[in-house]
């Protein structure tokens, strides 16, 4: 029981409010309707309707039918979908959330940072104008050098790489030498 519990410990520790508020007014925005009042994030998304909603906003008909009732594997068919959808969409799959992570709300920090990479994602669709989630992802800024130009930079020591200038460590002595006491 105590491994358990410091596992959970150890999850809930990489949980960031601030991200969570982020992540859920980014889904309030999409949508252009708030969470319902005094009910905690992680069970508003628990069933994956409303992810599957903010995929259908992003990219309509991602999802063609979202289930609204039925068994828990209904609701985990939802969540199933939105992953598929994500990945559709153009989410890495080293992004996405297993679903245990949030049916079970075992890993809600993972949830929120799957999140994150479909905000960061939209980026990269024209279509989409906005809100947005997270960083702007940096593109390409390829460069063409002249052969003179490469040539050149080989005769710079770079400043990274440091310079003694020759120097060496030979015939120093930092601190008391070795001393070997026989027969004590």
């Amino acid at each position: 029981m105590a491994l358990e519990r410091a596992v959970r410990a150890k999850l809930m520790s990489k949980r960031d409010p601030d991200q969570e508020a982020e992540a859920q007014e980014w889904i309030e925005l999409v949508l252009g309707k708030r969470f319902p009042k005094g009910e905690l994030y992680e069970d508003v998304i628990r069933d994956g309707q409303i992810l599957c909603e903010v995929m259908n906003k992003l990219k309509p008909n991602a999802i063609p039918k979202i289930n609204t009732s039925g068994g828990q594997f209904k609701m985990m068919e939802n969540i199933n979908n939105f992953q598929k959808a994500m990945r559709d969409y153009g989410v890495p799959e080293v992004d996405v959330f297993q679903t245990v992570d949030l049916w079970e709300k075992k890993d809600i920090a993972q949830v929120t940072n799957t999140l994150f990479a479909l905000g960061r994602t939209t980026y990269k669709h024209a279509d989409w104008k906005g809100p947005w989630l997270g960083p702007k992802p940096a593109d390409e800024n390829k460069r063409e050098f002249s052969e003179a130009q490469l040539k050149a930079g080989q005769t710079i020591i770079g400043l990274q790489a440091g310079t003694n200038k020759g120097a060496s460590q030979s015939g120093q002595n930092i601190g008391a030498s070795r001393k070997i006491l026989l027969g004590k």
